[in-house]
């Protein structure tokens, strides 16, 4: 018989989300703080309600650039990988400048990216790019390392080439760190994204941010970092759901459905 999924933990982080609100929102009312400082999340919902149409229209803008960013992570991590596998004098001589890349702040990375490729679409899918890539390169050539020495070696006894190897062996059973990688790198997308509006844009969300923040609206701050937190699960949930189709066998370690 099959057993049911555990209903809570699938409730448990709703009703928390629920709780921390209701902590806040009573916290406000009690203390009587001015919504110039900190409004109430019903202030907040409601002010995201009558913003709507404008802050979709900057979602939309901010997603785009977020999406192309993550694709082209994918894409380069991908490409990365496989060469690392095929040439590990390749791999030993890059693999330490990626961790180093990692070390430069990102806030000095998209000030220069702005300063050399203009206000247009090409500096926010860089910095998105340099967020993305590491999480989901870094995973999948663990998920590689960690294939069967055995499995490897039984498929080169039956005369199986890199490539077969690879795609037979290697690069499917490493989905699971892959997809571990897609998923904290979907998460970030949208934040790399508002990064790079925020050094320079003419709209998107972090522009959308940026005038409202000068203009001490701190409610359509947070109604905007409202529909950045709800367009970021999105993300996370196609990529949950992207595993769920192509990596069948680990359904059962998910409590994503």
């Amino acid at each position: 018989m099959k057993r049911s999924p555990n209903i809570g933990l699938r409730i448990a982080p709703g009703l928390t989300i629920l709780l921390l609100l209701a902590l806040w929102e009573i916290g406000v009312r009690a203390w009587s703080v001015p919504a110039w400082i900190l409004p109430a999340p019903s202030r907040v919902i409601q002010v995201t309600l009558g913003s709507l149409s404008l802050l979709l229209s900057n979602t939309m803008i901010t997603l785009g650039e977020a999406v192309l960013g993550f694709a082209l992570s994918v894409l380069l991590a991908l490409l990365l990988a496989f060469a690392f596998n095929l040439l590990p004098g390749l791999r030993q001589a890059f693999y330490p400048l990626m961790i180093v890349s990692q070390t430069i702040p990102l806030i000095t990375l998209a000030v220069l990216f702005t300063i050399w490729f203009g206000w247009g679409l090409l500096p926010k899918v860089l910095v998105v790019v340099l967020v993305c890539f590491f999480p989901i390169a870094i995973n999948l050539i663990r998920g590689i390392d960690g294939v069967d020495p055995e499995m490897i070696n039984l498929f080169r006894s039956m005369g199986a080439g890199k490539l077969k190897i690879w795609n037979m062996v290697q690069f499917p059973l490493a989905m699971p760190s892959f997809f571990a990688g897609l998923r904290i790198s979907a998460t970030y997308s949208i934040m790399a994204a508002v990064i790079g509006e925020w050094m320079g844009a003419q709209a998107g969300l972090g522009y959308y941010m940026t005038l409202q923040q000068k203009n001490f609206a701190v409610d359509q701050v947070l109604a905007a970092v409202l529909v950045i937190c709800l367009a970021s699960l999105l993300l996370v949930k196609a990529v949950d759901a992207a595993e769920y189709l192509l990596v069948p066998w680990q359904r059962h370690h998910n409590i994503y459905y």
